[in-house]
Order: structure tokens, then C-alpha cells, then sequence
């Protein structure tokens, strides 16, 4: 097998310290093209969708891909922004303001694991800066299998084919993690002090099959601690808020309660006003503009509700770099790099034979 050398290596050249953040991803443009090309790389990934692999390949090109990248290209366009899509346009705001919190002592980069800026070439690219020790901080609180580890997977899979390696340290959650948690119950509280507040407080995540549950992945457990965390730093009993689950997909169960079916409930029960924030999106995108703010508004206000707000997601809020900017100093405990001897191993690399 032919390995990818690191791109420019000299032996003489500074080493780094690198943080990768990293998020799900999004479609280039909302165009139906973009869109199934993007769907076609996420609903491949067989962590994404544990079904025979044979089966699954027809069902998404012949029936899939054929009918949902218009459907999708459409609901983008109505979240999408003159600087692009809203996730990738926040990720990039986090980055500099990561960056910005660091300083020169480390890099800090952002990929996509799907669509761009691609995990691979954002690895090339640090590899190409000299980034010897590696942090990667998946920005999704509750360790997911279909999230976390499909991160994990790609990027073990870009190391596979690379001669060489960096010390690598992988965050795999953070989802009662101190500071996250007081960004998140900052957020309400904030938008509390601006709006007052709602009869109901509605804590939606991103659902996924109940069989992955009973298979082991601890994401249904890791969202419910963090609801009960950010329930006690704001003072709330059990019947001042619900925790629910958005964006199922296909016919088959999905983790219990769920989102919309929820605020129908909440309405029909006599629920005049609720407030609904996302604490498993580190950025607002598609499934809490548009699913959320806009489509399980309607499916509110139609139930007899009459107030409805969406507290956006922590994006680059203050409160949230801060709480990212210490998770990621608490992990880099011990990484240094020492540079010293750099000229003299590039000189004994010389001698025998190395161009660089």
C-alpha cells in the first residue's frame, strides 16, 4: 500500500499543537443537486443507518435519493443565509473565536463530517502546519454512535492511509460537563430576562431509532442527564419542562417523546405558551430553524397554543466558547511541544539522505 506523506514535511519545521472542532455537516448550496450529494455520503454512512447494507443501497438510490433531495434543497432555502448555511457559518465563528481564546499556542481548525470543509482535507492541512498533537472535539454533547463514533470512524479511516501520525486525543462527550451546562441554563435564563417566561420549557433533542437504544448506545440516558442538569441550575420541577425528540426519520419507532407530537399535546392540554431549546445543537441549523422555529411552531399554534419562542442554540455565544474553550484546556493537560532539538534532527535526517 502507498501512504500519503505528510504535504511539505521538513524535519526542521515547528511542531503544533491542533484543535479539530468538528460538526455534522451541510449541503454546499440548497439546490437539489447538492442536496443528494450530501444525503447520498450521510445516509451511507453505516453508522447513520444500521440496516443490511445491500437492502439499505437500494432503497436509498431508487427511492430515497430520487424524492427527498428536492424536498431537502427546498427547506434549505428557507434557512439559508447571504454568508451560506447557517451551520457551517456559525462552526467558523466558533473557530475564530476558539482561535481568538488560544492565541498562537494552538491551532484551532474546523471540518464537517459530511460535505465541506471535509475531515480529510482539514487534516492535510494541519498536517501541512506542522500539527504534531491533536485534539478533536465533536461538537455534540451526548455521546451518539451515529454522531460521535461515525466521527471517530472517519478520521481513523483518513489515518489508515497516512504515514504518519499525530498523538491523537478524542472527546467522545461532554454532556454533564459544569461549564456546558451553565451555558446552556445562561441561555434560557437570558432569554428569560429579555421574553419572561413560558408556562412549559420544552428540551428538544435529535431522536434516533429506539432499537439503537436497546442495543447499548447511551444517548437516550446522556440527553435525560443533561435535561435534569439544566432543570436544577435553573430551578425548575419536573412539571415546569419536558424533554422531547425531533427529526425522526422512516416508519420505525424512535426514541419517546416526541417533539411535535408533544407540543400538539401541550396545546390541546390547555398550554397557552411554551419556550423550546435544543441543548444537543452546538449550532443552529436546518432541523432547529426550520424544523423547530418554524414547523413545530405551526404544529403548536394550530393545537390552540398561542405563545410560541425558540431560544437559538449556544452558537458563539460567550458563554458557550467559554465553556468549550476550558473542555478543551482540561483535555490538553500535559501537550507541550518542544522544538529545541528540531535543526539537529533535521541535520542527522540530512545525513542520511532526507531532502528535508
Amino acid at each position: 500500500m502507498k501512504y500519503k506523506n505528510t504535504p511539505d514535511f521538513n524535519h526542521a519545521s515547528q511542531e503544533k499543537i491542533g484543535v479539530l472542532i468538528t460538526n455534522l455537516g451541510t449541503p454546499d448550496e440548497p439546490t437539489k443537486p447538492a442536496l443528494k450529494r450530501y444525503l447520498k455520503e450521510f445516509l451511507s454512512d453505516p453508522r447513520v443507518v444500521e440496516f443490511p447494507r445491500a437492502l439499505w443501497w437500494m432503497v436509498l438510490n431508487g427511492v430515497i435519493l430520487q424524492i427527498r433531495p428536492k424536498r431537502s434543497a427546498q427547506a434549505y432555502k428557507t434557512v439559508w443565509t447571504e454568508q451560506g448555511s447557517p451551520l457551517l457559518t456559525i462552526t467558523l465563528a466558533q473557530l475564530a473565536a476558539l482561535q481568538k481564546e488560544f492565541g498562537p499556542d494552538v491551532s484551532v481548525y474546523a471540518a464537517m463530517r459530511y460535505g465541506n470543509p471535509s475531515l480529510s482535507s482539514v487534516v492535510e492541512k494541519m498536517l501541512a502546519d506542522g500539527v504534531r498533537k491533536l485534539l478533536v472535539v465533536p461538537l455534540y454533547p451526548q455521546y451518539c454512535a451515529a454522531t460521535t463514533a461515525s466521527t471517530f470512524d472517519a478520521l481513523a479511516q483518513d489515518f489508515t492511509q497516512r504515514r504518519w501520525l499525530p498523538e491523537l486525543r478524542f472527546i467522545s462527550h461532554y454532556h454533564d460537563y459544569s461549564p456546558y451546562i451553565t451555558a446552556c441554563a445562561g441561555a434560557i435564563k437570558e432569554h428569560w430576562r429579555q421574553h419572561g417566561r413560558a408556562e412549559r420549557l420544552v428540551l428538544s433533542f435529535h431522536g434516533i431509532p429506539k432499537r439503537y437504544l436497546l442495543k447499548g448506545d447511551p444517548y437516550f440516558c446522556e440527553c435525560h442527564k443533561t435535561s435534569r442538569l439544566i432543570a436544577q441550575a435553573l430551578g425548575l420541577s419536573e412539571g415546569e419542562y419536558k424533554m422531547t425528540f425531533q427529526s425522526r426519520f422512516g416508519r420505525e419507532e424512535w426514541l419517546k417523546p416526541y417533539t411535535d407530537e408533544t407540543l400538539k399535546q401541550l396545546a390541546a392540554d390547555g398550554t397557552k405558551s411554551v419556550q423550546v431549546f435544543c441543548p444537543g445543537f452546538a449550532a443552529d441549523c436546518l432541523e432547529t430553524i426550520e424544523e423547530i422555529d418554524v414547523e413545530n411552531r405551526q404544529y403548536f399554534i394550530e393545537a390552540g397554543g398561542e405563545k410560541f419562542e425558540y431560544i437559538p442554540a449556544l452558537n458563539d455565544a460567550p458563554h458557550h466558547i467559554s465553556a468549550l474553550a476550558q473542555l478543551i484546556r482540561d483535555n490538553l493537560g500535559g501537550w507541550s511541544c518542544d522544538n529545541s532539538e528540531r535543526t539537529l534532527q533535521a541535520s542527522l535526517a540530512g545525513k542520511l539522505g532526507a531532502e528535508s
